[in-house]
């Protein structure tokens, strides 16, 4: 079996290979993996030094990482190791322009080392090609088989978490061979099976852990050396890690033995550790490995028969991988079992980490999560810098939207959605949830505040499913939580649909006509004694779950103006539903996206180039217009223009509180209760649009006139719903904003503002120059400032 290799170079010294061909003069040699050549031509460790499979100058790769693999193969037949050596980067733009792979035993940084000088180098063409333009070729140390020391592609284990089999690197070029030398199969990178050992159960391969173990991520390195622990009867931590000097990334990570230092009593400074180090192909290797413990180890349990396990590690990929943390409570937490079966196709993971990399290489602020249980990927939530900042600005009032739920779906795709300045929706993050177990929302949630520097909101709508409930009371206490409106539609159509339209008319005045408690429970009750549904078992739990849903309960709460009886509409409308299949998901989603953006960018033009005719002679309309963005002003100018149909009678004062009683002209019954403070200009409503809305209401507005009042005081003009909302900050008095947050939204504010600027500045030279002026004379103020 011939396997195609996308390797070749320039060779004019023989034409007995079977793999050449002739062109005038000069001979292009398809240069083929060493494993597929021993599987035609039977190659053995001498073979391999032929012209045609050493490596030479002038050898060219598609990849530098073909060239690691195609210098690997060859050092494995030859009989050394290879690592990653130094990289050189372009002064142009920074890119990588040439690599070098060298026998492991190059430098002498550790004992094993003795200044081998054998290595490769690849350099960059402009063609996108890497060819090797250096090499070293001779050895000063002995050469010997070094099969048993390959790097193992490590089992994965299936959704199950019981089933494993060997993954092959996607990375490699090389492919398997079926039944080679004695009906052996031969790998490329393969396990060495002498170096995994089988376990007790089922004949499971068993992890041992040596140097020079390559992992594709941290994730996978953590899992192999807590399945390692577990098997060899101690637990782990996680120990120190090491940041790059050059841009803070990650660059090496240590997994320790849980008896490891002595900060505790139960630690007795043991020096059993495993250290990873990053690698230039983005994989990780162990270059240091400490197995000794100074203590006794206990006899071998499995971990999916003990409850002292952990069931779950969540992983932030956003930050280079696992976080410095005390995993304690992992190894002594208690199994949470996941009730329901992953909801997310394995497909999708692969199509995800791609775009999220591609995403990060781009935004910097860029931020995804992956839940893992047992091994296994689960949950999956992610926010680019642009949502997170808009959470900033505009988290106070979320909708996680999961109306996934109510179809059958190809994926289940939520979305957190909130409402920005020009009360348009904008999206706060997106996550796909593997099932609708309590655990997967408290995670999901927990991630979600994580990633918005833990400012938590003020109010959340999401359907009102017990596991939902209980994940928003775990995750956000004091954060008022109203049911999705969409859910209680579809509901009431399922329970109510065989009573009456005289019922349905009465139902919904009791809902949405109440203005107290009292109103509510004497009008409810009354309802169903009349139609005898004192036994409705849906009726009973909504009763009980009034203030969730009900529009008296929930108008003291701040929802950015989210209508009661109605739902927000879908932030990706058409472009996106939960039957879009997996080949479109991503271009759609950048499209909807891209749509909704463009939409507020109009909106933003829009404020700062029109203005809205002024219909009265107020001068705190005019203070309005020139503060409010155009559709908040047209909300207070509707209210504005109403107060006028309103009168207004004080009914009680004393010192420096005032009561006034509005009512519409015309209509005794509708009529509200006005408080007003002249010591802080404090004002309140009884219908409580501000509270709920963040804009003032006609009642308010009649008793300022009526008070002659020409400014709207500072704290009833919310800074989320005025022109600068994106620029600067302002916090809100009565906002209860704490130290931390307030740092955050101010790091949140001055890095949109430094993105924005940045874009602005590299459209042309001229723009470049002024942009980096501009730096210079805002960094004279800040020295001067100090």
């Amino acid at each position: 079996m011939i396997v195609k290799s996308n390797w070749s170079y320039c060779n004019c010294s023989s034409s007995s290979d079977p793999y050449s061909e002739e062109y005038g003069n000069a001979m292009i040699v398809r240069a083929h993996p060493l494993g597929t050549a021993r599987a035609n031509n039977n190659v053995n460790v001498e073979g391999a030094r032929r012209p045609g499979l050493e490596p030479c100058v002038g050898l060219e790769f598609d990849s530098a990482d073909d060239a690691r693999e195609f210098y690997s193969v060859y050092a494995t037949r030859v009989g050394f190791r290879t690592r990653t050596g130094q990289l050189y980067r372009s002064r142009t733009d920074g890119s990588v322009a040439s690599r070098r792979f060298v026998c492991s035993k190059e430098g002498f940084q550790l004992n094993s080392r003795m200044g081998c000088p054998a290595f490769i180098r690849v350099q960059r063409r402009d063609s996108g090609k890497w060819v090797v333009d250096q090499i070293h070729k001779d050895h000063n140390h002995e050469l010997g088989d070094v099969e048993e020391s390959r790097p193992p592609i490590l089992p994965h284990r299936t959704p199950t978490g019981r089933k494993s089999s060997a993954k092959v690197s996607s990375k490699s070029k090389l492919k398997f061979l079926a039944e080679v030398d004695d009906g052996q199969p031969c790998f490329s990178r393969s396990i060495s099976f002498k170096r995994i050992k089988t376990g007790g159960d089922g004949g499971q391969p068993k992890a041992e852990p040596y140097a020079g173990l390559v992992f594709s991520s941290v994730d996978e390195a953590f899992h192999f050396y807590l399945r390692y622990a577990d098997e060899a009867g101690f637990k782990t931590r996680i120990g120190q890690l090491f940041r790059s000097k050059n841009d803070g990334s990650i660059t090496s990570r240590r997994f320790v033995c849980s008896k490891e230092g002595f900060q505790h009593p139960s630690r007795v400074g043991c020096g059993a550790f495993m250290r990873i180090k990053r690698q230039d192909s983005g994989t990780w290797m162990v270059d240091r490995l400490q197995k000794d413990h100074n203590h006794d180890l206990e006899p071998q349990t499995r971990t999916h028969t003990k409850s002292t396990t952990a069931s779950k590690k969540f992983i932030d990929e956003v930050n280079g991988g696992l976080d410095t943390l005390d995993l304690s409570e992992i190894n002594n937490g208690v199994r949470s079992n996941i009730s329901q079966g992953n909801n997310i196709g394995s497909e999708w993971y692969h199509l995800l980490l791609d775009y999220f990399q591609s995403k990060q290489a781009k935004d910097t602020g860029f931020f995804y999560s992956v839940q893992v249980d047992n091994g296994v990927c689960m949950s999956v939530f992610w926010a680019d810098g642009r949502s997170r900042f808009a959470s900033s600005q505009f988290g106070d009032a979320i909708v996680v939207d999961t109306s996934y739920r109510k179809t059958n779906y190809l994926v289940p795709f939520a979305t957190f959605v909130g409402v920005n300045h020009h009360k348009q929706p904008v999206l706060l993050g997106c996550a796909l949830i593997a099932n609708e177990s309590k655990e997967s929302f408290i995670w999901l949630f927990r991630t979600w505040l994580r990633a918005m520097s833990g400012c938590r909101p003020k109010s959340i709508i999401a359907d009102q499913d017990m596991a939902i409930q209980q994940a928003i009371a775990h995750v956000f206490p004091g954060t008022r939580h109203r049911f999705s409106m969409s859910q209680i539609r579809a509901k009431e159509r399922e329970n109510l649909r065989s009573l009456s339209n005289e019922f349905k008319y009465e139902y919904e005045k009791c809902i949405y006509d109440s203005q107290t408690n009292a109103d509510f429970n004497t009008t409810w009750n009354a309802l169903v004694n009349k139609y005898g549904l004192k036994e409705n078992v849906w009726l009973k739990e909504m009763y009980e779950k009034r203030e969730s849903w009900v529009p008296l309960y929930l108008r003291g709460t701040f929802f950015a103006g989210i209508p009661l009886n109605e739902s927000m509409e879908s932030l990706f409308g058409i472009f996106l539903n939960a039957e879009t299949p997996l080949v479109e998901f991503i271009a759609r989603y950048e499209q909807g996206l891209e749509q909704r953006r463009e939409e507020e960018r109009k909106e933003d033009f829009n404020c700062s180039n029109l203005q809205a005719f002024l219909q009265t002679k107020e001068p705190i309309e005019e203070q309005c217009r020139r503060l409010y963005t155009l559709a908040v002003f047209q909300i207070f100018q509707k209210e504005l223009l109403q107060c006028y149909n309103y009168l207004g009678i004080k009914i009680y004062e004393e010192g420096t509180i005032s009561r006034y009683s509005v009512r519409r002209c015309g209509n005794d019954s509708e009529k509200h209760m006005v408080t007003f403070s002249a010591s802080n200009l404090n004002v309140s409503c009884s219908c409580q649009m501000f509270e709920f809305e963040g804009v003032l209401c006609r009642h308010v507005l009649r008793v300022f006139i009526l008070l002659n009042m020409r400014e709207i005081p500072s704290h009833y003009l919310l800074h989320r719903w005025t022109r600068n909302a994106e620029h600067g900050l302002v916090c809100d008095v009565d906002s209860g904003v704490s130290c931390q947050e307030l740092k955050s939204l101010m790091v949140w504010s001055l890095r949109e503002t430094a993105c924005k600027y940045i874009e602005s500045g590299t459209t042309s030279i001229e723009k470049y120059r002024l942009a980096c002026e501009i730096m210079r004379e805002g960094a004279k103020k800040f020295c001067r400032q100090r």
